[in-house]
């Protein structure tokens, strides 16, 4: 028996799965720490974690692994990673880190990335980048010149969050062209790095690591990290992917019309187009999907909400539920709530700028509180219902762009666990839900078994993919829905006066 091993590093927790290789069906997963890993914000606004933090956790899933797991390490023959999309690694030569990650949720480069966007010029951005430069990757490394000059002399690498992992274990700096598309560093009119823009806002070419394939031996694991990690020398990393990507390739969401979504710290609906689509305000973001091919383009549709789970989370650590309050009882009161919060409206924000909302920041907030009628249930369920509605928000953008969804998947994980949620988004989406049982790790698991060619093709690789159910809201129930979210719709446009009336 053989194993693929895949890592999924996110800004809460590192997962780690097995993967068999004959039989494809998870054997084994840890994940680590218990609670979260911390943020930390010296600033308003700012969020970042130190990456030898991110390693620290990983070492201990991997090992958990095994010590619990109940399987020998040894027979890892590939390793993939996932990792958290948007976030800047500076290191020096020997891979090293200067500084503490800049992360997805951290919002100082918005004024970066606006002055970016107007000095390159925005037809030119939307032309060759199908993006504005925002407040991702690029634009931070510019902040980053800007704010911490000796930093960046000390620089030999601007890496992803993923990048830095591969590099800690292969000792060699590498990215892939999926990745710069998420740094807005890749050029899709060329269809190569995007070295004119770089040049127009400032950022030496030098920093760029070399490209390597999605799918490819991208390095072996170092004696002295297998040793740590617990695993044999040599074994290649073979697969590395942002988060959002690689969920959707865990849910093989590979094909124009099909569509992912998360609901974990974030919510994020994931669409893949063979179109260069692009959203004018760049309120949705576009990014090379894993199986993006200069014969056949695959590109993700990338709508984010940054106040997902980390609003439920913040729900039951300051509702106080006592002892047994867990998300299983929060979700059963928010059931007992009829459609609509009977008038109670949540705005999910509060995590950092909001891309839908144009990069403003207007935090959370309850609207039409009832002191009379509405209790604890209520606020359950208008945090949820709220979730729903801002994702629908995105989905009416994309639609504007264009886009049409056919199909949409996701884990039974996280919100998706809440049957108020599952029923709220899939009503609100128009289309049916497919969940599986899979996660990021176990993605990017098979990810590695693709990229070491163990597996000839996706067919191959998602052999014990299993199915979870689907449902689909029409009718009554339905309507009630969209009620509901006109109503919602109404009260952040008068929180936030210049919105868009309508999409596109």
């Amino acid at each position: 028996m053989s194993y693929l091993l895949g890592l999924d590093a996110g800004s809460s927790s590192i997962k780690a799965a097995l993967i068999d290789v004959q039989t494809g069906r998870a054997v084994a997963s840890a994940s680590s720490p218990r609670e979260e890993m911390p943020i930390s914000s010296p600033r308003p606004g700012w969020a970042e974690q130190d990456p030898l933090m991110w390693w620290e956790h990983l070492r201990r899933a991997v090992l958990l692994l095994g010590r619990e797991g109940g399987v020998s390490l040894d027979r890892v023959e590939a390793i993939g990673i996932s990792y958290q999309m948007h976030g800047l690694v500076v290191t020096d030569a020997s891979l090293v880190p200067l500084r503490p990650a800049i992360i997805w949720c951290d919002s100082r480069a918005v004024p970066v990335g606006e002055r970016a966007f107007r000095e390159v010029g925005e037809e030119r951005c939307l032309a060759r980048l199908l993006n504005a430069p925002g407040n991702f990757t690029a634009s931070r490394m510019r902040w980053l010149m800007d704010n911490d000059p000796e930093t960046c002399r000390r620089a030999r690498w601007m890496m992803l969050p993923g990048d830095w992992l591969a590099a800690r274990m292969t000792g060699e700096a590498s990215t892939t062209a999926p990745g710069l598309s998420e740094m807005i560093l890749w050029d899709f009119l060329e269809d190569r790095p995007a070295y004119e823009i770089m040049e127009a806002i400032g950022i030496e070419v030098r920093l760029l690591p070399p490209l390597v394939p999605i799918f490819s031996v991208q390095g072996e694991l170092r004696r002295e990290v297998a040793e740590d990690l617990g695993l044999r020398p040599g074994i290649p990393v073979s697969y590395r992917a942002g988060d959002q990507p690689n969920n959707a390739f865990s849910l093989r969401v590979l094909e124009p019309g099909e569509a992912a979504a998360t609901a974990g710290t974030s919510g994020v609906v994931y669409a893949v187009t063979d179109r260069g689509l692009h959203d004018p305000e760049s309120r949705v973001n576009v990014f090379l999907h894993v199986n993006h091919a200069p014969e056949r383009h695959r590109y993700g549709i990338l709508l984010c909400v940054n106040g997902t789970g980390i609003l439920y989370r913040w729900l039951k650590r300051n509702l106080g539920g006592g002892e047994g309050w867990d998300y299983r009882v929060m979700n059963e009161l928010a059931s007992r709530v009829p459609v609509g919060s009977e008038g109670l409206v949540f705005l999910p924000y509060g995590n950092g700028a909001e891309r839908t909302l144009g990069n403003r920041d207007p935090g959370a907030s309850l609207h039409g509180l009832d002191l009379n009628l509405h209790r604890r249930e209520h606020v359950l369920r208008a945090a949820q219902e709220g979730i729903a509605f801002a994702l629908k928000y995105g989905l009416e953008i994309m639609e504007g762009m264009g886009f049409r969804l056919e199909k949409v998947r996701a884990g039974r994980t996280n919100m998706f666990l809440s049957p108020v949620f599952r029923e709220a988004f899939t009503a609100l989406s128009g289309v049916e839900l497919e969940i599986y049982e899979t996660d990021g790790a176990q993605g990017a698991a098979r990810g590695a078994g693709l990229g070491a060619g163990m597996y000839r093709n996706a067919e191959e690789a998602f052999r014990g993919l299993s199915g979870a159910g689907g449902m689909r809201v029409d009718g009554d129930l339905r309507d009630a829905y969209l009620e509901a979210y006109t109503r919602w719709r109404e009260v952040l446009r008068g929180e936030l006066p210049g919105l868009p009336e309508r999409r596109g």
